[in-house]
């Protein structure tokens, strides 16, 4: 069976492979040999790191091999062999492909040239099943369901892969309602509002600005502006940084509303909010323990439960993020067992 759109699901599947993803993320040993003597071939015409690594750290640990590219230029791509020709020849050495492919429909042309199943692992900015799964187990962890929610999509709607599949995937759950926050030129594409939320009669509004909508919130889904997608440069210098989000805004959001974001080349990020608040709010939907094999998406409120209270800001440098935190004043044991006091401390990290 090939994994082309989150539809290839039925909600009882995805129910389904969402609990197994928890028990795999509970129970790791239990299927360390499931995959084993089976091949994953990762096909990606395009750039990545979340998802092709993703997959392939999943077949790893699912006791399975892998082999594959990582982008056209090393593949015979380069010398005009076509994606149908390329996954002929990929059958016979793998027993599951996932393929990432910078035009719209390529999984599904690949797919009916396979005789393997083939895994959509994003084609343009068409769908992102993947993504999607991860997406919807983290939001099925934070909340305790994928029901009866308030969703709010912010960022590159037109082009956003991930939005598209999510949106697809959670019209399914009963009581979903949609808050489209873009910027007039990064609207969600009207065939996906008419074919998908019109048509079965999903509820939804359209803003700009994410203060109007941030009050009414169950999920924050951040997205990045894609300078890929953009035709010149001019456009997408000019869209980049017109969604911030800050400390401010998020004084406007209800206290159990959780922001979902990805961490990925995000051309300039400021988040300035008390470190406790964010070990209660924020989720990165990180693809690098995911439901292809390996589990919850990881949270960065984990690297912050030590904080104790500290203030930091994320913002990028160069090729790495950086958090500078800023600890208050506490009483430290001293080397006789009583306490000092400690000035405040800043210090700074960078990930790549």
């Amino acid at each position: 069976k090939h994994l082309l759109s989150p539809l290839d699901f039925s909600v009882e599947e995805l129910d389904n492979l969402m609990d197994i993803a928890k028990d795999i993320e509970a129970n790791p040993e239990k299927y360390a040999h499931a995959c084993e003597g089976k091949k994953l071939a990762t096909l990606f015409y395009e750039p990545s790191t979340r998802t092709r690594l993703s997959h392939e750290a999943a077949m790893i640990n699912l006791g399975g091999s892998v082999l594959g590219f990582s982008s056209a230029d090393s593949s015979s791509a380069s010398k005009g062999e076509s994606a149908a020709d390329t996954i002929r020849v990929i059958s016979c050495f793998a027993d599951i492909c996932a393929m990432r492919h910078p035009k719209e429909g390529a999984a599904m042309v690949a797919s009916q040239h396979a005789t393997i199943p083939v895994i959509n692992a994003g084609d343009g900015g068409h769908q992102h099943p993947t993504q999607t799964l991860t997406d919807m187990l983290t939001i099925r962890s934070l909340k305790g369901r994928l029901d009866n929610m308030t969703i709010g999509l912010c960022g590159d709607l037109e082009f956003g892969r991930t939005v598209h599949s999510l949106i697809h995937a959670l019209v399914r759950y009963p009581g979903i309602r949609f808050v489209l926050i873009s910027p007039e030129e990064l609207k969600l594409p009207s065939y996906i509002k008419n074919d998908v939320l019109d048509r079965q009669n999903i509820p939804y509004e359209e803003v700009v600005r994410l203060e109007d909508a941030l009050p009414d919130l169950d999920i924050l889904y951040m997205t990045r502006v894609q300078k890929e997608r953009f035709f010149n440069e001019e456009d997408y210098v000019r869209m980049k940084d017109f969604y911030i989000l800050d400390n401010k805004k998020m004084e406007l959001a209800k206290e159990d509303n959780w922001v979902v974001f990805s961490m990925k080349n995000i051309s300039r990020a400021r988040v300035s909010v008390p470190a406790t608040d964010l070990t209660e709010r924020f989720v990165r939907g990180d693809e690098a323990r995911s439901t292809e094999g390996s589990g919850l998406g990881l949270s960065i409120a984990k690297t912050l439960t030590t904080l104790q209270g500290g203030n930091f800001e994320l913002y990028l440098d160069g090729d790495l993020f950086r958090v500078d935190i800023t600890f208050p004043r506490v009483k430290a044991k001293g080397n006789a067992g009583g306490t000092t006091e400690e000035s405040k401390e800043k210090t700074t990290s960078g990930v790549s």
